[in-house]
């Protein structure tokens, strides 16, 4: 469904993006990923003909953005970080109005705009003006414009920022839904949604793709072996007899107020540590609390690979 080969972006002599390349399948949902200015949004105004690629290619269905970005524009519904709405119109005046830009017949257009209040959930303030809505109901219509001419791509740059945990959760929700049936590339910092509700995966950092594939591949990739979440009361001793073996390493340890000590402990032995811990816990006599696997997640990824 889109494709981009060796997309550059320069502003001056500076590299917003530096030679990445990448594909999205039909009916993917994709995580874009990267810390601020790393080029997420650069790469995404690209695709959405925003901007001219300075060199590579990039293209929607098979359309080049450069030579027919009218053609990639119909087939793109793209929610940029600021919503971009008139404040002073309602929403119902709003929506026709974008539905018009987007060429939907007369006829057509009260169809849509109902399709898009109950998609959306704006059924009750369709005939407010957008100025009097909070600023989850102004992402809410935002989406709606973005979908309103049906594309078959949506790209959604930050759309929870600055919500509050309620109006984040109806977003997700919502792009959830949308997702199901739309080829989707979700731009967010919110990273255990990503892992949550995306099939696949990129990071870029500095402006170039560092990490590509799902969740659980990336998890698996850069976990750096096993680690173990391992609980004992009466910890005396235990930090001197785990630092002393060298298959064994104690990545972190705290105490809480009831008396037990949690140990994290990596190994890179390609066997299952713990029966070796629960043997050690029984010869030493301490008493053990907690002894599980500590997965590594996607914020523990993010961070080995931008970090620099």
């Amino acid at each position: 469904m889109i494709e981009v080969q060796g997309l550059t972006k320069r502003y001056g002599p500076e590299r917003a993006v530096d030679a990445i390349s990448f594909e999205v399948k039909s009916g993917e949902v994709l995580g874009f990923l990267g810390p601020n200015g790393a080029g997420k949004t650069t790469t995404m105004k690209v695709i959405t003909c925003y901007l001219p690629p300075t060199e590579g290619t990039v293209r929607v269905n098979g359309v080049d953005v450069r030579t027919d970005p009218l053609a990639v524009r119909k087939q793109i519904g793209y929610l940029p970080e600021h919503t971009p709405l008139y404040l002073d119109m309602r929403v119902y005046d709003y929506l026709s109005f974008v539905a018009a830009m987007r060429g939907i017949a007369s006829d057509r257009r009260d169809r849509r705009i109902a399709d898009m209040a109950e998609v959306c959930g704006l059924g009750d303030v369709l005939q407010k003006p957008i100025e009097a809505l909070s600023k989850g109901y102004r992402q809410r219509v935002g989406l709606a414009q973005a979908m309103i001419h049906d594309p078959e791509i949506l790209i959604l740059d930050e759309p929870t920022t600055g919500l509050d945990p309620n109006q984040i959760v109806e977003i997700r929700e919502l792009i959830r839904a949308v997702g199901r049936e739309k080829t989707v590339i979700l731009s967010t910092h919110i990273l255990p949604e990503v892992q949550a509700s995306c099939d696949r995966v990129l990071i870029i950092h500095r402006g170039k793709l560092v990490a590509d594939g799902t969740p659980q591949d990336l998890k698996d990739s850069f976990s750096g072996g096993q680690r173990v979440q391992f609980g004992v009361t009466g910890a005396e001793g235990v930090l001197d007899t785990l630092g002393a073996r060298t298959d064994l390493q104690v990545l972190d340890h705290h105490a809480d107020p009831s008396g037990e000590t949690l140990f994290t402990v990596s190994s890179d032995r390609p066997d299952d540590i713990r029966p070796d811990l629960f043997r050690l816990a029984v010869e030493q006599g301490w008493t053990l609390t907690e002894l599980h696997r500590d997965q590594a997640n996607l914020e523990d990824v993010f961070r080995q690979l931008t970090a620099a």
